[in-house]
């Protein structure tokens, strides 16, 4: 059912996730006016060949003006400056949000500038593809997925409660949570699987270029998984490793750790410990399932 939340929406930043939230907008609360801002003149030309926002402007400050709803969606490393720019221009009672993946940083960088009269909700829509830009975006991208908000003590319940709606309103489950704790929950389920790709894909590419090719000749479904989420965003990615860098070094420790000692197990012939790994790692992926989250 279509229900108007917002007025006017800026969104700072039209790739994958901007763009797909913007579609759903569109689908879902079509009265609403959406602005979008980038950088690059090519970015806001391909929202205004899509037809996904109202207006388009590089400029954040001015993208802002009488929005009732913000929705910061570049990588973290420009947060702060961001912050910097738009804070005259917010109007008393708007509600700043952000799509990032490092709730942390988020307030760190961003909440400085949030100005007396302003709301400010950090949250985290975890869904994605590989693909970045404004045209790699769709509006289905959200449904199924967790949107996680991390409030503020001092953050108003209605405004947290506002951008949760919208979330559900493009088919997500919300939930709350210290931004501390979605850091830690993220450093595993998502930060260290891109790291694992990253690296599987870096020794290929270090490997002797006749072994090379016939790695990738004849790739099999593991590699070509590791190598799409190796595809991902390495600006938004190196942004999430820097600004995580505590929780992801701490999780590192612990799989290399594990690794170790699945290698010893190799090494030594321990057939029996590999299979009760492999064992324990199957009802995992049941789980996954069991929570449509496959």
């Amino acid at each position: 059912m279509s229900r108007q939340l917002f007025e006017r929406v800026a969104l700072i930043g039209i790739g994958l996730i901007g763009s797909s939230l913007a579609r759903a907008l569109r689908r879902d609360s079509p009265g609403t006016k959406l602005v979008a801002c980038a950088r690059r003149t090519e970015t806001l030309a391909a929202v205004r060949r899509l037809e996904i926002a109202d207006d388009t402007t590089h400029d954040p400050a001015k993208a802002v003006e009488g929005a009732d709803l913000v929705v910061v969606a570049t990588p973290l490393s420009a947060y702060a400056e961001i912050g910097e720019r738009i804070a005259p221009a917010l109007k008393d009672g708007a509600i700043v949000t952000d799509v990032g993946s490092v709730k942390q940083a988020v307030i760190r960088d961003l909440g400085p500038h949030i100005p007396r009269g302003v709301h400010f909700v950090p949250g985290h829509p975890v869904a994605g593809t590989e693909h970045s830009g404004p045209e790699s975006g769709f509006a289905e991208l959200f449904r199924d997925r967790w949107c996680i908000l991390t409030p503020l003590p001092e953050t108003i319940p209605e405004a947290a409660a506002r951008v949760g709606r919208m979330w559900e309103d493009c088919g997500m489950r919300v939930v709350k949570m210290s931004a501390d704790h979605h850091d830690k929950v993220l450093a595993m389920t998502s930060h260290l699987p891109h790291l694992i790709a990253y690296t599987i894909v870096g020794t290929a590419t270090g490997l002797e270029e006749s072994l090379k090719s016939e790695v990738i000749e004849f790739s099999a479904s593991g590699f070509r998984d590791f190598t799409r989420i190796a595809a991902s965003d390495p600006v938004m990615w190196r942004d999430i490793f820097l600004n995580n860098r505590e929780a992801v070094l701490e999780i590192v420790q612990r799989f290399t750790e594990d690794l170790t000692a699945l290698q010893r197990a190799i090494r030594w012939g321990e057939g029996d410990k590999l299979q009760e790994l492999f064992t324990r790692t199957r009802a995992i992926r049941r789980s996954i399932i069991e929570a449509k989250q496959a």
